[in-house]
């Protein structure tokens, strides 16, 4: 039984899809902590509308908030506070995909962070990166926070354009393992999300 927590090198980088695509390869259960903003059309709600196997739990989130915002904010605004030991790890004995929300340097209240979340969870990290100017730079610094913290690496997934230059230099720099690169999707549905497992490798 296996543990993924999905992190990005920023916001609007793919972290769903990816999500969705592991989700689906593993026939894992989905988790996503904290939903801030859009309830009606959540993280949650779009992985169950691609999933296709018939074993994949959709977990409840611990937090749904209410504002498209920073979730300190969005909770600031919702009349409550972020309490990162009311975030627990779902029981299941399937595998498991947990999904962050935005970067690692997110923060969820005044002192903690996403990846302080991640290092409470003690789940293994696969951080997805997206090719564009400045993505060596966001991946590399993602990388480091996390050695940082002690916590493991399963790997990188790239996903998008495909630069071969910014991936060579991210991968031999950092030491990780490339988990695959997918590339960009025509057509997001329960087909493509299922073939789309085949461009990566755990």
């Amino acid at each position: 039984m296996t543990k993924y927590f999905i992190t990005g090198i920023g916001t609007g980088i793919g972290k769903t899809l990816i999500s969705a695509i592991l989700t689906e390869k593993l026939k894992a259960d989905y988790w996503k902590p904290i939903q801030s903003g859009d309830l009606e059309n959540s993280d949650s709600l779009t992985i169950e509308s691609l999933i296709s196997n018939t074993k994949t739990v959709i977990h409840p989130e611990s937090y749904q908030l209410t504002q498209p915002l920073s979730p300190h904010l969005s909770a600031a605004l919702d009349g409550i506070e972020i309490d990162l030991e009311n975030i627990v790890l779902p029981h299941t004995e399937n595998n498991l995909i947990v999904e962050g929300a935005g970067g690692l340097m997110v923060p969820l209240n005044e002192t903690k962070l996403i990846v302080d979340l991640i290092k409470k969870l003690n789940v293994e990290v696969i951080l997805v990166s997206q090719n564009y100017l400045g993505s060596i730079n966001h991946t590399l610094l993602s990388v480091n926070l996390l050695n940082q913290y002690g916590i493991k690496i399963k790997g990188i997934i790239f996903n998008g354009d495909e630069n071969e230059e910014n991936q060579r230099y991210i991968l031999q720099y950092s030491k990780l393992k490339s988990l695959g690169y997918v590339p960009r999707l025509d057509i997001i549905n329960q087909e493509s999300i299922l073939s789309a497992g085949t461009y990566i490798q755990l």
